[in-house]
């Protein structure tokens, strides 16, 4: 269901322990979806936006996102860290049709984080903020995503939601339905040891999922979501998976933590 752009720049990089590659999860030429899991219910993830960029006269998606200010869009650091002409989509549930609720913002800027190293997918910092140039209408199909309070870690098996319009399987169909798919939280203990992804996983990361279901090309930059006594919370980032495939055993796909950069973030956007 998710979207993640594959850089060749990657090819050069050497993991600890011989472990696949890390790859970003959208594509220029590709569309991506969430591996696994389900359409979702239209718009029952209403801070979900679709990262698209101009080509011609035509905007193609890339990437998720998460509407976390009226005026503010979160996302991966790889997803918009070369100039283009940006928009944002939000209330969508078909990309490739308008059902009436959409609403269309143009990017007026984007924030990478300072130490975000586009050859080093590994190194982390794969966050960035979209500043809109006008602010979003709030309504039953566009809502603001939660966020966790600043440095909070989710236990082994928390139940979370990675949900996007990236591929459904490695290689695979694209989705242009949102799809979401159940990732529970793999702890940074289970992440890093030896057979699943080792050093790659710096503990600003959230491990989710590891099995049948995973985050795919174009599913970069949108969110995980995580239930938190009661309510939704966007704990992660889409950042990357396996070169080896999207759902390959013992490589969850691996988020950003929105958690470590809370006070980057408030920073930014005052």
């Amino acid at each position: 269901m998710l979207r993640f752009l594959v850089f060749t720049s990657l090819a050069a990089l050497v993991l600890a322990e011989l472990t696949p590659q890390p790859r970003y999860l959208e594509d220029d030429n590709v569309e991506m979806r969430v591996v696994g899991g389900e359409v979702a219910r239209p718009n029952s993830w209403p801070w979900q936006i679709s990262l698209q960029y101009k080509s011609g006269s035509s905007f193609h998606h890339t990437c998720g996102g998460t509407l976390i200010r009226r005026g503010w869009v979160m996302t991966a650091a790889h997803c918009v860290d070369r100039s283009r002409t940006w928009r944002v989509v939000l209330g969508d549930h078909n990309i490739n049709s308008n059902e009436g609720g959409e609403q269309y913002m143009s990017v007026s800027r984007v924030h990478l984080h300072p130490n975000w190293n586009s050859n080093n997918v590994a190194g982390g910092w794969d966050i960035a903020l979209l500043r809109l140039t006008s602010e979003a209408s709030l309504n039953n199909k566009v809502q603001l995503g939660a966020l966790p309070p600043s440095g909070q870690v989710l236990p082994h098996n928390n139940p979370c939601y990675i949900s996007g319009w990236g591929r459904t399987q490695t290689g695979g169909q694209l989705s242009a339905q949102l799809k979401q798919a159940y990732l529970p939280i793999v702890d940074y203990r289970t992440c890093t040891s030896y057979g699943w992804w080792g050093s790659t996983v710096k503990d600003s990361m959230v491990c989710a999922g590891g099995g049948r279901e995973s985050g795919c090309q174009g599913d970069s930059g949108g969110p995980l979501n995580c239930g938190v006594n009661g309510r939704w919370v966007v704990h992660g980032v889409t950042s990357f998976v396996s070169s080896s495939g999207c759902n390959a055993t013992k490589k969850p796909t691996v988020f950003t933590r929105v958690s470590s950069y809370i006070g980057w973030m408030n920073g930014i956007m005052g």
